[in-house]
């Protein structure tokens, strides 16, 4: 199956952005994968309809970079996922300067440069396309114990970007969704146990990399659906359990 369609997908090199770069190719897209390093980790080596692009995302000249090497190679742009993200937790009178420059970078800065750049494309192509981000249920329904309150500032910033740009894109066919995971079983959360893990949603279930790769295809190619949320974290945004 091929579909001709190019989508770039960012914080691919590693977890959920490694499923959707697999998830995307076995559907015939040419992927444009970025990562602080993608080329050397060796996850993925660039072919016809692969190409990997080395940087960090939330500067400028990196999103640049990966769309000008998305045009070189395939010549047009269809879609974008703005997988790159970081999380950690503290209490929120620990997080440090650092800490929250870190969290603006790759998940305010990492969303902006990107999406201005490809939405850029898509009003030249003037053939619609689609932009996908990562929040998290978390934003609506925080845990008691899970102290996020910093990194949901920036989570809660993406929720609001998208919304806003799916109406003042609509026009022109450019849609605007996220998917709100809850816990994932990936690297960030290979140290705690999973018993534990397993209570933080109603299900008491843990979701996979496929479980979201499949939320984010759907949105990518749900030609009428835009400014929504789908949340995949097993009940948890629906209340106290």
């Amino acid at each position: 199956m091929s579909t001709n369609k190019t989508i770039i997908i960012t914080g691919a090199s590693q977890g959920i952005g490694a499923g959707l770069v697999q998830n995307f190719l076995d559907r015939g897209y040419n992927v444009v994968a970025t990562s602080r390093s993608i080329a050397q980790r060796g996850s993925f080596t660039a072919s016809a309809n692969l190409v990997l692009v080395d940087g960090d995302i939330g500067l400028e000249k990196t999103a640049a970079l990966v769309v000008a090497a998305a045009l070189e190679k395939f010549g047009r742009i269809d879609a974008l996922v703005n997988n790159a993200g970081i999380f950690y937790t503290k209490p929120f009178i620990d997080y440090t300067e650092e800490d929250f420059q870190a969290f603006v970078s790759t998940n305010l800065q990492g969303y902006l440069y990107i999406t201005q750049h490809v939405v850029r494309q898509l009003l030249k192509q003037g053939t619609g396309g689609s932009v996908v981000g990562i929040t998290t249920s978390l934003l609506e329904h925080p845990i008691a114990g899970v102290t996020a309150s910093v990194p949901m500032i920036t989570k809660g910033g993406i929720n609001s970007l998208s919304t806003n740009l799916a109406l003042e894109y609509a026009k022109d066919g450019i849609r605007f969704n996220l998917v709100a995971p809850g816990i994932v079983d990936t690297p960030l959360h290979e140290k705690n146990p999973k018993d534990f893990l397993k209570t933080l949603s109603p299900m008491g279930v843990i979701s996979d990399v496929q479980d979201i790769a499949d939320a984010v295809v759907y949105l990518t190619e749900a030609r009428n659906v835009t400014g929504e949320v789908l949340r995949v974290d097993g009940g948890a945004h629906s209340g106290k359990w």
